[in-house]
């Protein structure tokens, strides 16, 4: 059973993400949005750290209207092409710009 303070919380933290305005400092039409590009970004680094050929420390996720963007360090070609296939795997995701550097 959800008590009054715990709907408090969540409701303030509500206000709070949309009161912010992150939506409009990175350029999206909308709160909504940037809470599915969120979404995607952190469902991407879970899948990353949950393979054991990936290593997520060392891929930085970024998404923009479903774009994905990789960047950071791969030990191999693998490492890499796999990183991009978790990417485009991820629902929601619209297309994956891979800058993944290879350094052995």
């Amino acid at each position: 059973m959800i008590n009054k303070t715990s709907l408090a919380a969540v409701a303030a933290s509500l206000v709070l993400l949309i009161a912010s305005g992150c939506a409009v400092s990175r350029g999206q039409e909308s709160v909504g949005a940037y809470i599915d590009d969120a979404g995607i970004t952190t469902l991407v680094k879970s899948r990353f750290f949950e393979d054991k050929d990936v290593a997520g420390t060392s891929i930085s996720v970024e998404t923009l209207n479903g774009t994905v963007m990789l960047s950071g360090f791969a030990k191999n070609s693998l490492e890499r092409s796999k990183a991009e296939t978790i990417a485009r795997g991820v629902k929601g995701v619209t297309s994956v710009k891979n800058d993944i550097l290879i350094r052995p």
